[in-house]
């Protein structure tokens, strides 16, 4: 049998959940204890996070590390630590602001007026212009001390009529003399634009943090932090002291600090900057490059184009080469690993803001892959819409199609990052989050590939923490802690069958970060959504990958330890002329080639590209396809996995092998419609369901038809597919139920009992008819466990039963005659029950628990619909017959 697999039947899995774990300066018992609350849930890591402590790296910090470490090292826990005093990375515990000055952030920005000639003799005032306001920010006049310096003045020629720019520009730097203009206006209208290197931008909030487009700027960080930690824990690095995690670092050189539409072209923004960027867009652009910064904010067509492409290019180099990756070799020197994400929140991943200009550059240093779900971004049902989040409205396709597949492409392709995955998880979507949506949200994972987890989070702080709820054990308020550890054992299960093999997709998509820089361009989540909603799977990948990491054999690209049948390449007014030759390459090898919607028209540098463009237009293996065909034109071509009878927009599936092992995992994501459907997977023989959340094997009942199946998901249900050798000495026969179901419970008395006095109960009283526990005049501010009873007459003679509990909300604990029968956290709520049920009289008990949205009614909480609460039913019960 497949060690993997064996491993997790015998529960010998490893340990893929990280949980933060916030210090806040407490006293040692609440730390041990909250430790060993992480460690009882099936949990063997934490990620440490400062969420702030009052003495991060003083004397309290060293101690409160100290008792961490003692705990895990007794425990056999890992420790990761999150890399600064506070979220998001960059601002060194304040050691920015004592560096020197050439160390602090510094932007580019950009000012202009409007003259009119002929006119001789005028002058400009610059100086007073760059004020802001009644008081200057900065002055022309400090440029002498290089706090500051003035890069360019440039005029523009204006069409008479439109104002528009024309291509007349003129170079009168050299005519600034003490802060003044002095220029000879010709005839026209003419726009001078004044851009200068300055400290005048960013968000407030990040003033004080780091450069990262500076080497010993980031280095700040790595002395401060990570030093200190390594002088303590030296002897623990690369044992106990796993590694560290930086938490959303980025540019946030925008003063409006959650623009995700930051980017060149955007009026007024500050752009990043540092002393490097002026000789590498003279390489790029040739010695008269100041004569087009004023393109970075403004609109004159292709040239706006070219400069705005070859800045993101060069900035999101250097914040991969000076941030991560320099990061990530001290923490490999070292024997440590080094985690994150950056925000990727509406596309933000490939622009400047609080992004890092683009997602794969940005985390290619690290030693996992890794995103982030937080704040409502992820909800079922709202994959075709927008949602109303705090942060404003989702680009829901994004968040769906693109987010987690963004993560697992780089986990896929990066050697160094050997197929692993990380995702922050949970964290700020309020109490009404309880396990019924952690679980689809780690199915939303799992089966793009996700196989690392951060749970965010466990506070130590005392109940209620206001602080971005849920959190896991709250002082022993949350009502489902004690449920918790079902949802991790199955992630570790899944994250264990997932973890050390290769992942088989069928299609490769270009990211389009270097598209968007360089014109009009398809998002990649868009092709992505197109071949999800067919069951084609794919990887996301970017052109730095496709140019230095890939080759074509047999007609397949080959990256890593994936293959792909084909490359897609979303519309692109505009590709790097290197990615436009490499397709015509790749072509020419044998790959079979997508464009959607277009060819390119031009490279992103203005380089000459017209040969290849040729060459692709008329090649055989080119095709050019509409975005609503491109699955239909795969499908036909052959260029699939699995297929599936019938449109299935949400069944997802993953497909992962190791050592002879074909695993193949399905989730329905629709959270109200249940999916029949019969599947073609690419095997021949006997095929096993593996049920993670009970770690049972059981055969499945196959079609005559090789390698064809039928599920059955209902909303929220995921199910495992297995196929090699040897599954059958661990398998069970397969069950299915026979004959009707009854309903049960001519009457129910109901008990409740609030966390705090779990398992002591309170009759409530009974009824006929069940029925939403926190409706007006019942329970409507009630948070904790509401315990049926029942009793039924069973006649028949086989003790073997399924259970359908019908809607619940939201955890289910059954007992029948006294004895524990399961526990349910999401739907389907069934439960086979073996050996309990008798002839005769049977007392069924079932314990609900809702979530602490009921009584604390969060402000997170507000952002989503209210589920009812209890058990609703209807409760039915029917015989299992055993499969031969």
């Amino acid at each position: 049998m497949n060690i993997r697999l064996k491993e997790v039947l015998e529960g010998q899995e490893q340990n893929y959940i990280l949980p933060f774990l916030w210090q806040q300066g407490e006293e040692e018992g609440t730390i041990r204890n909250e430790i060993a609350r992480v460690h009882e849930s099936g949990i063997g890591a934490v990620c440490v996070e400062a969420r702030p402590h009052p003495d991060f790296l003083g004397a309290k910090w060293w101690l409160d590390m100290d008792i961490i470490m003692d705990e895990a090292r007794s425990r056999g826990m890992k420790v990761w630590m999150l890399d600064d005093d506070h979220f998001p990375t960059g601002h060194a515990a304040g050691k920015v602001k004592e560096a020197p000055e050439e160390l602090h952030r510094v932007f580019l920005g950009e000012r202009y007026m409007d003259t009119i000639g002929p006119a001789q003799g005028t002058s400009l005032l610059l100086d007073t212009l760059l004020m802001n306001g009644l008081r200057p920010t900065y002055s022309l006049s400090h440029y002498a001390s290089g706090s500051n310096k003035l890069l360019s003045v440039v005029a523009v020629r204006r069409e008479p009529v439109t104002g528009s720019l024309t291509s007349d520009c003129v170079d009168i730097t050299e005519l600034v003399r003490d802060g003044i203009l002095y220029w000879d206006i010709p005839e026209g209208h003419w726009r001078v634009f004044i851009v200068s290197e300055n400290k005048d931008g960013g968000s407030k909030a990040q003033e004080d943090y780091l450069n990262p487009l500076v080497r010993d700027s980031v280095r700040i960080l790595l002395d401060t932090v990570y030093e200190a930690f390594y002088e303590r824990y030296q002897a623990d690095f690369g044992k106990t002291f796993a590694g560290f995690f930086s938490d959303e670092p980025g540019f946030y050189n925008d003063k409006a600090t959650f623009d995700f539409d930051s980017k060149p072209g955007k009026p007024g923004v500050s752009l990043p900057w540092s002393s490097e960027i002026p000789d590498l867009l003279e390489q790029a652009l040739g010695e008269n490059y100041r004569k087009s910064l004023h393109l970075l904010w403004h609109d004159a067509g292709e040239q706006s184009n070219i400069i705005r492409y070859a800045y993101m290019n060069i900035v999101s180099k250097l914040y991969g080469d000076n941030f991560c990756s320099q990061i990530g070799d001290w923490c490999r020197a070292r024997g440590v690993e080094y985690i994150g994400h950056v925000l990727e929140d509406n596309n933000v991943h490939a622009r400047l803001g609080a992004g890092a200009g683009h997602f794969f550059r940005s985390l290619w240093g690290q030693d996992m892959s890794g995103l982030d779900v937080v704040l409502w971004q992820i909800v079922p049902g709202f994959d075709e819409m927008s949602f109303r989040w705090p942060a404003g409205e989702t680009d829901s396709a994004f968040f769906h199609y693109g987010l987690a597949k963004l993560g697992v492409s780089l986990g896929h392709i990066d050697p160094k990052k050997k197929g692993r995955t990380m995702c922050e998880v949970y964290g700020a979507y309020g109490w009404a989050e309880g396990l019924k949506l952690m679980k689809w949200l780690t199915d939303h994972m799992l089966v793009r590939g996700v196989n690392y987890f951060v749970p965010h989070a466990f506070s130590q702080k005392a109940f209620p923490d206001p602080d971005c709820p849920p959190h896991m054990y709250a002082s022993g308020k949350n009502p489902q802690y004690r449920y918790y550890k079902h949802l991790n054992q199955y992630m570790n299960r899944m994250s264990h069958l997932i973890s050390g093999g290769r992942h088989v997709a069928t299609a490769a998509v270009l990211y389009h970060a270097e598209a968007e820089w360089a014109g009009e361009s398809m998002y990649f989540h868009l092709p992505v959504k197109a071949l999800m909603q067919h069951q084609i799977d794919c990887d996301v990948i970017p052109a730095d990958v496709l140019l230095e990491a890939a080759s074509v054999q047999n007609g397949k690209l080959l990256i890593s330890h994936e293959d792909f049948q084909c490359l897609i390449v979303p519309y692109a007014d505009a590709l790097p002329a290197e990615m436009i030759r490499c397709l015509a390459v790749f072509a020419d090898q044998g790959l079979p080639v997508r464009f959607i919607d277009g060819l390119p028209t031009r490279s992103s540098e203005g380089r000459d590209v017209s040969t290849e463009l040729s060459l692709l237009a008329g090649h055989k293996n080119v095709k050019l396809v509409s975005l609503s065909q491109l699955s239909e034109v795969l499908l036909n071509d052959g260029h699939f996995d699995i297929k599936v009878g019938q449109y299935e927009p949400y069944l997802r599936n993953y497909h992962y092998v190791h050592d002879g092992l074909d695993i193949f995992m399905f989730f329905n994501e629709h959270p109200n419609q249940s999916i029949q459907a019969d599947i073609v997977l690419p095997i021949q023989g006997d095929v096993y369901t593996y049920d993670a959340f009970l770690n049972g094997l059981s055969l499945l009942h196959a079609n005559s038809e090789p390698g064809k199946v039928r599920i059955n998901l209902h909303p929220y249900q995921s199910v495992v597919l297995l196929h090699g050798a040897e599954l059958e000495q661990s398998a069970a026969l397969p069950r299915q139920a026979k004959g009707i179901y009854r309903e049960l419970g001519d009457s129910w008395t109901i008990y409740i009992a609030d966390a705090e006095h779990y398992p002591n109960f309170k009759e409530w009283g009974s009824v006929r008819t069940l029925i939403n526990m926190s409706g007006p005049n019942i329970l409507p501010r009630f948070s904790g466990t509401f315990r049926y009873e029942t009793e039924f007459e069973w006649k028949e003679t086989s003790s073997h039963a399924l259970l359908d509990l019908g809607a619940v909300y939201e955890t289910a604990e059954v007992w029948l005659n006294g004895e524990q029968a399961g526990v349910r956290i999401c739907p389907p709520y069934q439960l086979e029950i073996h050996g309990l049920i008798k002839q005769g009289t049977n007392k069924l008990v079932v314990e609900v628990t809702n979530t602490l949205a009921k009584d604390k009614r969060d402000y997170l909480s507000a952002f989503a619909q209210q589920e009812p609460s209890g058990l609703i039913g209807p409760v039915r019960l029917t015989n299992i017959e055993m499969g031969k």
